[in-house]
């Protein structure tokens, strides 16, 4: 299981990848990362609301509500344009990122 404070700086992203794909809503969005994870990181509730509350105030999504076939209803999530340039900056981001990291982790398995 990863950490929290490993995971913390690549919420954002994880939810707007998952919000090009399609509107979503929180429990959809929680399952999916743990998913896609492999089970590896599951984030809690209060992070990933505080996560779309941090992103909403940004402007890069927008909420409203909607209702489940079963009749409940729900906040969806969609992602702004100005959300998906926001996902392209955090995406070059992680790329120099591993770059740097591979310099000190190679150097560490030699």
């Amino acid at each position: 299981m990863l950490s929290s404070d490993i995971m913390r700086g690549y919420h954002d992203t994880m939810i707007l990848s998952l919000l090009r794909e399609k509107d979503s809503y929180g429990y959809e969005i929680s399952k999916e990362i743990e998913q896609r994870s492999g089970g590896r990181y599951c984030i809690r509730e209060t992070t990933l609301y505080s996560s779309f509350s941090r992103l909403e105030k940004a402007g890069y999504v927008t909420s409203y509500s909607g209702t489940e076939s079963h009749g409940r209803r729900r906040t969806y999530y969609s992602i702004t344009d100005a959300g998906r340039a926001y996902f392209d900056e955090k995406c070059v981001e992680w790329s120099e990122l591993q770059q740097v990291m591979k310099s000190f982790i190679q150097e560490g398995l030699a």
